[in-house]
């Protein structure tokens, strides 16, 4: 069995050299369009430390979407749901002052072998 000198092409930094040609992506990327939420209340700016500002309240979000326009409406008394383009976050409870998440929306979804 003949061995194989991988070292040749790595550098030593670990780092495959082979590849010596690089052209930047011709796409321009222009950031997210503008968010509208016209099922919602109103759509609220989340701040530069991820909080949202709901009844003179501050809840906490994610620093994530600092900067973002998220959606926010009122499903029961206090009980706000949070959206962000076409997500929901989570329920705001302005009581407690928290977000309480719903499940991954991002999550792998298996249908039941029926």
């Amino acid at each position: 069995m003949d061995t194989i000198d991988y070292s040749a092409a790595l550098g030593e930094d670990g780092l495959d050299r082979t590849l010596t040609v690089y052209s930047p992506c011709p796409r321009v990327y222009d950031g997210l369009p503008e968010l509208t939420y016209p099922l919602h209340d109103r759509d609220v700016v989340v701040t530069a430390c991820g909080r949202i500002c709901l009844h003179r309240k501050r809840v906490n979000l994610s620093h994530v979407f600092a900067g973002q326009r998220v959606g926010i409406k009122e499903v029961d008394e206090g009980i706000w749901i949070v959206s962000f383009m076409h997500y929901d976050l989570g329920f705001i409870d302005l009581e407690q002052k928290t977000l309480q998440p719903v499940d991954n929306p991002f999550g792998i979804r298996v249908s039941p072998m029926c």
